[in-house]
């Protein structure tokens, strides 16, 4: 069996390879968009042909992880292959509480590498990774930049900047940054190979204004809520702002649709790998909550939870696998196989060194890479494990104040607040994968080993990446 794996391993890189150019790269991904969100999905309320067409002409991978479920340590990790923790970016970077937090220089970034290997690099639309001049987009390997450095913008006539110039633009941002990818292709060198970053404002608040043909996709649905409804739920305000939240993916869409058929007018699509996803996932009504990681109870007033001394009323810092889960859809015809889905567990750790491998281009021993190569598992779904272990992080300090890591395997998830008694979490994926019933206070011996494991799981994987939570928790122990 083993011998029949390493084959298949070894067969699965051949043919990533065997004659073919390097790869051009076009990694799309959203903001706040979460994979339930998609029909290809299973969202009975979703309006996403072009999504869909990505994953009939390539794969979807329905175990792909974000590293910390918000905006900047999620990008910072996905740039690096670092986690958050160890670049000192922990929460979405506050452009006033925050002076000088971004991507620190010494640590590499996968647009720096391909650039160096002969890339053409491009980012249109969100950064927000540091406002600072060494932290620019263009000086950590885009060589061209148009969009927004900070966390947001207006969905509409919204201030961006190009060519080192910013000013305000006329029309709704999704389609602007459409545009400028589109506008950039065309006038690409065509002898060299590209990569370029699309970076979607969409779906983040605010959802609306999107432009009519993309509400009229959705204004007629009738809004299923996620189920089960937690108790105490605003079920009208779900339903609202899950219109208006879905409209938004609808502009995406309508967006994507129009990229991917820019490639196919230039010849491009064969030898272009595809990624489209998110910085991380969303709940909509999902456990009772709205947003992310740092997400808000959607409940009505008079069923929610009082506040704590870290925690504020109508805040409910979370890492349920809905603010975790990204959508991940990738195409790369005659590479990756069309209509498949793909269990294999990969998080935003992943790119930098499957970025590297796919461009040849050489990585330096001391650079330190938390991820792992995809390149084995593309082509070949037949090589992939059951779902894979997971490590995650989040240290809230805005909204909240949290020191939360999670470590999840294929049966069970054990989500930890180091700074708030009273908030871990026990989930047996295997027989509850919505994360209903949480086992923290179980007396079954089952729950009490994966307890005891999955602690030590985590500490063991603080310990390794130098987490400094995991050196506070060390002086005070001695």
């Amino acid at each position: 069996m083993l011998f029949r794996l390493a084959l298949l391993l070894i067969a699965s890189v051949c043919s990533l390879h065997a004659g073919a150019l390097r790869p051009n790269i076009l990694f799309l991904m959203a903001d706040d968009q979460a994979p339930w969100s998609m029909k290809n999905a299973g969202d009975p309320n979703a309006y996403t042909p072009n999504m869909d067409r990505l994953a009939k002409q390539g794969s979807r991978f329905s175990n792909a992880f974000t590293p910390t479920p918000v905006c900047s340590p999620s990008r910072a990790s996905l740039m690096t292959s670092r986690y958050g923790s160890e670049l000192k970016i922990t929460d979405w970077i506050h452009p006033k509480n925050d002076p000088g937090v971004g991507l620190p220089e010494s640590v590499p970034s996968w647009p720096e590498l391909l650039s160096k290997a002969g890339y053409q690099t491009a980012l249109i639309g969100k950064w927000h990774l540091g406002d600072s001049a060494v932290q620019h987009p263009t000086k950590r390997g885009y060589k061209h930049f148009m969009g927004f450095i900070g966390g947001g913008t207006n969905p509409k006539d919204p201030v961006l900047e190009k060519d080192g110039k910013t000013a305000q633009r006329e029309g709704y941002i999704v389609d602007l940054v459409a545009e400028e990818a589109m506008d950039w292709l065309q006038k690409r060198d065509p002898s060299k190979p590209f990569a370029m970053s699309v970076h979607f404002r969409e779906p983040h608040t605010a959802y609306l204004p999107v432009r009519s043909e993309d509400w009229d996709k959705v204004k007629d649905v009738e809004i299923q809520l996620p189920q089960p409804v937690f108790p105490g739920t605003d079920v009208e305000k779900v339903r609202k702002l899950m219109r208006e939240y879905l409209a938004s993916v609808a502009a995406i869409d309508r967006n994507l649709g129009r990229i991917l058929d820019q490639l196919d007018a230039l010849g491009l699509a064969e030898n272009t790998l595809v990624v489209y996803t998110s910085d991380h996932g969303y709940n909509m009504g999902q456990h009772g909550i709205w947003h992310k990681g740092n997400g808000h109870w959607i409940l009505r007033a008079e069923a929610l939870p009082a506040a704590t001394e870290n925690i504020p009323k109508g805040q409910r810092p979370n890492m349920f696998d809905t603010s975790l889960k990204v959508p991940m859809l990738l195409r790369w015809p005659g590479h990756i196989p069309a209509g498949a889905e793909n269990k294999y567990t990969i998080s935003h750790l992943d790119w930098f060194p499957t970025f590297a491998e796919l461009a040849g281009a050489e990585v330096a021993a001391r650079t330190i890479l938390r991820g792992k190569s995809l390149t084995p598992i593309l082509a070949n779904p037949e090589t992939q494990e059951p779902p894979a272990d997971f490590y995650a992080e989040y240290s809230t300090k805005h909204q909240s104040s949290t020191h939360m890591r999670v470590y999840r395997t294929a049966d069970w998830k054990l989500i930890r607040d180091f700074k708030n008694t009273g908030r871990d979490e026990l989930y047996h994926l295997a027989s509850d994968p919505g994360e209903i019933t949480n086992l923290i206070s179980s007396s079954e011996p089952a729950a009490q080993a994966a307890l005891k494991q999955l602690d030590q799981s985590i500490l063991g994987r603080m310990q390794e990446i130098s987490d400094p939570l995991w050196l506070e928790l060390s002086a005070k122990a001695k």
